[in-house]
């Protein structure tokens, strides 16, 4: 049978590699939805090429000129975030992939939870701020999250066929990014442009920038303890520059497992839709002749204090990743503004992290106002910087 996917992000980097990898398997797959923020040039290129029975765009203002763009096709057009919630409820959708970039992808993917469907996740920030509640949820439903970041999806692949047998620990690897071997004096200078030059992934500015300072990490760290059911002393973070390893599992008798693969988004993704099948494809093979030294090292969370940061706001648990998340998010813009330094981003997210009212549980609408207060006292702190 084939699947209908709703792609939520279709016009970032994840959804742009998931049409493509999609359009590989017409036999298995067909396109029933299209959601963007509003790129609506690159959102109408897409729905012109895929057909979808549904185009959203997420700001209304830009819903007349897709309207226009999309007149000769036949394709309803919508807008809003109430539509998205809408579509990834509906009964034609068979497979939501979340790909919504941070914060702004929370309530779509709790509506598609809620719906009970299979959803391909690669909006992490919703099990860093909500992960409890999202777990709640998924045991009142049928829904099923499959990660499709490729560090927990490596997770996933060591799994199958472990049931019952006792996990030790995970490590999930990092390339340790563009500025791995930098000193804190250079780290002072870096500028927006050499932060969004990743040595081996091809992702939006966003992820590009938290590779970087290992926020990213950080919130993987978050959403592993979700995903797995592990503690925070379960989770550990190797440094792995190669970006060959994807990350490992460690048993308690001893034995470690890895998955290994190209550094290629396409293939995550590929196996978040078929999981827990293979499908053969033409993507790049891995072949370790090629990369003969694997390295890996400890990370450095003097120089990089936003890993630490996370596993803070792990331990401390209730809406502190919430803050933490929305904090960062603003810090990020700003430095891609260039309006504070690559080295004030952790600095930021410190302070917003104990300015902002701290609660050890929280529902979706004490979450909506966290991350609004959390928002604001990150731009405060910017603020006075500058002044």
């Amino acid at each position: 049978m084939i699947k209908k996917i709703a792609i939520l992000g279709s016009t970032g980097s994840i959804g742009s590699q998931a049409l493509d990898i999609i359009s590989k398997f017409p036999e298995r797959f067909a396109i029933e939805a299209l959601a963007a923020g509003n790129n609506v040039e690159l959102l109408a290129e897409q729905a012109r090429r895929f057909l979808p029975e549904i185009v959203i765009i997420g700001d209304k203002n830009h819903y007349s000129r897709l309207k226009t763009a999309l007149n000769d096709i036949p394709v309803k057009v919508y807008a809003g975030e109430d539509a998205i919630e809408q579509v990834v409820s509906s009964s034609s959708v068979d497979v939501v992939i979340a790909a919504i970039v941070g914060y702004s992808g929370l309530r779509s993917t709790v509506a598609a939870v809620k719906a009970g469907k299979k959803i391909a996740l690669a909006n992490k920030e919703t099990l860093v701020v909500a992960g409890e509640m999202i777990e709640k949820l998924i045991k009142q439903t049928d829904a099923q999250i499959i990660p499709v970041d490729s560090e927990h999806s490596a997770i996933l692949q060591c799994l199958v066929g472990e049931t019952g047998n006792p996990v030790e620990r995970i490590s999930l690897t990092a390339s340790g990014g563009p500025f791995l071997n930098c000193s804190p004096d250079e780290l002072q200078a870096i500028k927006p442009h050499q932060a969004l030059k990743h040595p081996n992934w091809e992702m939006g500015n966003k992820i590009t920038v938290d590779s970087a300072s290992l926020m990213n990490k950080g919130l993987e760290v978050i959403e592993a303890k979700w995903l797995f059911d592990l503690k925070h002393d379960q989770i550990k973070v190797v440094i792995h520059s190669q970006s060959i390893v994807h990350s490992l599992v460690h048993f308690a008798d001893g034995s470690v497992k890895a998955q290994l693969g190209a550094p290629d988004m396409r293939t995550p993704i590929l196996y978040a839709l078929t999981y827990p099948e293979r499908l053969a494809t033409d993507l790049p093979k891995l072949d370790l002749l090629e990369h003969n030294c694997l390295t890996f090292s400890e990370p450095d969370t003097n120089r990089f204090k936003n890993l630490s940061l996370a596993y803070t706001a792990l331990r401390e648990g209730g809406n502190m990743p919430c803050i933490m998340n929305a904090a960062n998010e603003i810090a990020v813009e700003a430095f891609l503004k260039g309006e504070i330094k690559f080295t004030q981003m952790p600095d930021i997210v410190e302070q917003t992290m104990y300015e902002t009212e701290f609660s050890a549980s929280a529902d979706l609408e004490f979450l909506e106002i966290t991350d609004k207060n959390a928002r604001t006292n990150a731009l405060k702190f910017i603020n006075k910087l500058n002044n």
